[in-house]
């Protein structure tokens, strides 16, 4: 992909210093989730520049004060978590499918995030799971879920959102916070350095109390919707 070339080429000076250090940081058990995530911020933010993305936040002020959520963006492509975690100052973790976990480099940062692989295939292994984010959502971790199961294919268009997505928040009764992204394809799925700007929109909170009474997929269908209205009211056409 000509901008992940881009970002390496730009940051050559620096890599030599920083992938021993995430490596190291990543097995290391004398670093808070804190002192991870911010160093992880720190290559992310940097990447982002020598590539010429852009991160547009808003709603930041939405994001609960207290630990203990999980969000729930629209699935577009790789560039997916960058974007969130440069808006994102608290520390999260990911849900991700089993087949990148042992990908050179996504393996290191997975490992400092504490991600959770999943196997949608396995019912027994999804199940354990979604009691694994539920407890330690319920410790103070946040997540990233990303509902429709596989990133879309179709721009800005959505997919549907899975119902069983959801049963973590409803276990550990957090607050689920929709997150739309705008134009996060672009950076990695398009052949092209030009410039590019990724919109981020942190929507406001879900909390349990305004889903306790709803199914999962009401839940699912709800979350959807909110995202696909902020996109709607805030997409640029391409000229």
């Amino acid at each position: 992909m000509k901008r992940i070339a881009l970002m390496v080429f730009r940051l050559l000076y620096i890599i030599p210093y920083w992938f021993p250090k995430l490596v190291h940081m990543s097995k290391s058990d004398k670093y808070t989730w804190k002192e991870k995530y911010d160093f992880l911020r720190q290559i992310t933010v940097a990447a982002n520049r020598a590539g010429r993305v852009t991160i547009d936040a808003h709603g930041e002020e939405n994001l609960p004060e207290k630990d203990g959520y999980i969000l729930y963006p629209n699935h577009q492509g790789m560039f997916d978590a960058l974007a969130i975690m440069e808006s994102d100052p608290h520390p999260f973790s990911i849900v991700m499918k089993k087949e990148v976990k042992d990908i050179f480099f996504l393996k290191q940062v997975f490992a400092m995030v504490g991600a959770i692989p999943i196997d949608r295939e396995d019912v027994r292994q999804s199940m354990q799971v979604i009691l694994q984010v539920a407890k330690e959502v319920s410790e103070g971790r946040n997540f990233i879920i990303f509902a429709e199961g596989t990133r879309s294919r179709n721009g800005n268009e959505l997919l549907p959102f899975k119902g069983g997505s959801f049963k973590s928040a409803m276990r550990a009764k957090a607050p689920i916070v929709p997150v739309a992204l705008i134009d996060s394809y672009v950076p990695f799925d398009r052949n092209t350095i030009r410039k590019t700007t990724v919109q981020v929109h942190f929507l406001k909170p879900i909390c349990y109390e305004e889903y306790k009474n709803m199914k999962s997929t009401e839940i699912a269908e709800e979350v959807r919707s909110r995202i696909e209205k902020t996109i709607k009211e805030n997409i640029k056409k391409e000229n």
